[in-house]
C-alpha cells in the first residue's frame, strides 16, 4: 500500500482529492495539511512515499516548499498539483525538486497516473510541456529578452505580490526578508523585463495576474 500526503489550503479540494486516490488500489491518503508549515512537520511525521502539493499556500510558497522537503527528506517523491499554468511553473517545479506537475483542471483525468508513473520511478508532465522541454533541450525553442522565464522563483514570487496590491514592506513581512531585498528583486525584474519605471511594473504586474485569474 503506496501512502500519499495532501498539502493544499482548500478543504473541499483535499477532500476530493482523498476521495479519487482511496477508490484506487493499492494507494491510501495518510495525511492531510492546509499549509507548508503543516505539511512539512507531516512530511517528517508520517514519511509518505509522496506529497500532493499545491504551489498556493497561505505562509510559504509551494516552489520554496518544495526545495524544502528535497533537502530535509531527499528520498520523497512530490508531485505538484495547482491552478497555475504549467508553462510558467512546470519546469520551476520540476527544477526545485517534484517528478511531476498536472494543472488542477486536468486532475480527474491524469491524477492517478502521474500517481503511479512517479511512484513507479518516472516523471509526469503533460505532452505540451514535454513537448516544450524536448525543444528547449535540443536548442530549437526561442525565448525572447523580455520573457518571465528569465526571473527567478523569488523574482516571480515578488512579480506575483506586486501585481496582487501588496507593498513593499509587506512583501518583504510576508518573504521573512527586508524591504531593500525586495526593492533589489523590483529593479532585477525591471531589469530583465526591459520595464523602465515602477509606475510600469506596477501594471504589467498588475495584468499578468489578471490574465492568470481569467484562464
Amino acid at each position: 500500500m503506496k501512502r500519499l500526503l495532501l498539502i493544499d489550503d482548500h478543504p473541499i479540494m483535499r477532500h476530493g482529492l482523498a476521495q479519487l486516490i482511496r477508490a484506487e488500489e493499492g494507494l491510501e491518503v495518510c495525511g492531510e495539511a492546509g499549509s507548508a508549515r503543516e505539511g512539512l512537520d507531516a512530511v517528517g511525521t508520517l514519511k509518505p512515499d509522496l506529497v500532493v502539493i499545491d504551489l498556493t499556500l497561505p505562509d510559504k510558497n509551494g516552489l520554496e516548499l518544495l526545495k524544502d522537503i528535497h533537502a530535509m527528506h531527499p528520498g520523497t517523491q512530490c508531485l505538484v498539483l495547482s491552478m497555475h499554468d504549467e508553462t510558467m511553473y512546470g519546469e520551476r517545479a520540476l527544477r526545485a525538486g517534484a517528478r511531476g506537475y498536472i494543472m488542477k483542471e486536468a486532475a480527474a483525468d491524469h491524477l492517478i497516473t502521474a500517481v503511479r508513473k512517479i511512484l513507479s520511478g518516472g516523471i509526469y508532465v503533460s505532452e505540451s510541456m514535454a513537448s516544450r522541454m524536448l525543444e528547449q533541450v535540443t536548442g530549437q525553442r526561442v525565448k525572447t529578452v523580455a520573457s518571465l522565464d528569465t526571473l527567478t522563483d523569488r523574482e516571480l514570487e515578488v512579480l506575483e505580490m506586486i501585481g496582487q496590491g501588496v507593498a513593499t514592506k509587506n512583501i518583504a513581512e510576508k518573504l521573512c526578508i527586508s524591504a531593500r531585498t525586495v526593492e533589489a528583486h523590483r529593479a532585477h525584474i525591471k531589469d530583465k523585463l526591459a520595464i523602465t519605471d515602477g509606475a510600469a511594473l506596477v501594471r504589467y504586474a498588475v495584468q499578468w495576474v489578471e490574465s492568470r485569474t481569467k484562464v
